[in-house]
């Protein structure tokens, strides 16, 4: 029996973690409780509700037959609840023999330039060739363990298909150091994240601030700019600078241009979407910039095949410093654009 709850809900199915959906029917206790609180409370200890509230924004919970994302959805007696357990994960990863371009490791942390086209940690369709399973091959017993297991400690985490510096934790005191700085965005110490982006046309204003919060796009794969009331919004703050222009001068051709975006929080294709939001998408980008992929056809050759070529977004985390957890001292690392992006960059300045 649920302790929020003086009448149970009547559980249909033995186990909530089988291949056939739970399914959960609300009792009068239910009335007026949220969604994510109700169900946690019903399946009991083994599932956290901070585990719910993922699975509710993942699709994997209906009511009534309708599939429902907002975890602050209100109960009501008699409804029936229905929740299908994705397949479990593999058990832990292990250590491939990745090449990695190393900037810095100490007995703490490991920095890394990560190169586009590498996924940062294991998941649905990538359980091997990843990041963490080439951290775990090249750290090997430096690996003191995040929380009993010798795993390396993401604290942050790049798109597959965006290059860039990485920190990452080998020990438990870096892995808490490292997360608490990045939950805050260097807000109350010392943390410095910077992107270069490719982006289509040329902001009005050298410098600005997008102030818009993210959620779930109607697929409920991409995200979305959404209103400030909507269950799933989160507060998302990207500021930009225009570092180059191109094709300014002529009218004949689309316009481009180099920007820097930094972070002030720190959502999931943040910076894809802001941009995209204020009409300058960036270049390449599959799942944000499909409006904007004829553009491609306003540009002179070898410029127009390029751009056509280009498989991935033109975004590149150029610029991290943080304070490192044991020597207390800030730390600042640089990598320039990878090969790819410097050549479609060097095709612009040609306009």
């Amino acid at each position: 029996m649920s302790a929020h709850s003086e009448e149970a809900p009547e559980l249909i199915e033995d186990q909530f973690i089988a291949a056939a959906p739970t399914v959960l029917v609300a009792g009068a206790d239910a009335a007026g409780q949220r969604l994510d609180q109700w169900l946690a409370a019903s399946l009991g200890p083994d599932m956290s509700r901070s585990r719910v509230q993922m699975l509710i924004r993942q699709g994997a919970v209906s009511v009534d037959g309708k599939p429902v994302d907002e975890t602050k959805r209100k109960m009501t007696p008699g409804e029936s609840v229905s929740m299908t357990m994705p397949e479990p994960e593999p058990a832990e990863p292990q250590g491939e023999n990745i090449a990695l371009d190393v900037l810095h490791e100490d007995d703490e942390l490991i920095v890394i330039n990560k190169p586009a086209g590498l996924v940062v940690h294991p998941g649905a369709g990538n359980w091997t060739g990843t990041l963490v399973n080439a951290l775990i091959h090249h750290c090997g017993d430096s690996l003191s363990g995040i929380g009993g297991v010798r795993r390396p400690g993401i604290v942050h985490r790049l798109d597959k298909e965006t290059s860039g510096v990485m920190v990452v934790a080998k020990t438990d005191r870096a892995h808490k150091s490292l997360s608490e700085a990045f939950a805050d965005h260097g807000l109350t110490g010392d943390l410095e994240r910077a992107y270069l982006a490719l982006v289509w046309g040329i902001p009005q204003r050298p410098t600005g601030t997008v102030d818009a919060p993210l959620g779930r796009a109607a697929d409920r794969v991409r995200r979305a700019v959404v209103p400030e009331g909507r269950d799933d919004a989160r507060h998302a703050v990207t500021h930009f600078a225009v570092r180059e222009r191109f094709g300014v001068e002529q009218q004949e051709f689309a316009t481009a241009s180099l920007v820097e975006c930094r972070l002030e929080t720190g959502r999931t294709h943040q910076i894809r979407v802001h941009m995209a939001h204020i009409g300058h998408p960036v270049i390449g980008d599959p799942d944000y910039g499909q409006a904007f992929r004829t553009k491609a056809n306003r540009l002179p050759e070898p410029l127009k095949g390029q751009v056509k070529a280009f498989s991935r977004q033109a975004l590149h985390a150029w610029l991290l410093a943080f304070r490192h957890p044991a020597t207390h001292l800030t730390m600042r690392f640089e990598a320039p654009l990878p090969g790819d992006m410097e050549e479609l960059v060097g095709g612009f300045r040609k306009l």
